[in-house]
């Protein structure tokens, strides 16, 4: 029976410890957060097409079998 005891309190200090030690990383890593900015692009950037079918793309379509246009 102590046998068994002591195997509980050993696992409860380690959880403990773990615990503790994922706090401090928290609070360690909380100043390199940095934040958020603003979009930089214009409207004109944002609705310029960006979509190109390339070659690449146009062999994965293939190889896929999409339906072709």
């Amino acid at each position: 029976m102590k046998q068994r005891d002591k195997s509980n309190v050993a696992r409860r200090d380690f959880l403990r410890a773990l615990g503790a030690g994922a706090g401090v990383a928290a609070t360690a890593a909380a100043p390199l957060a940095t934040a958020a900015k603003a979009d930089s692009e214009s409207n004109d950037e944002k609705r310029k097409a960006r979509y190109r079918e390339t070659d690449h793309v146009k062999a994965f379509y293939r190889v896929n079998r999409f339906p072709s246009k």
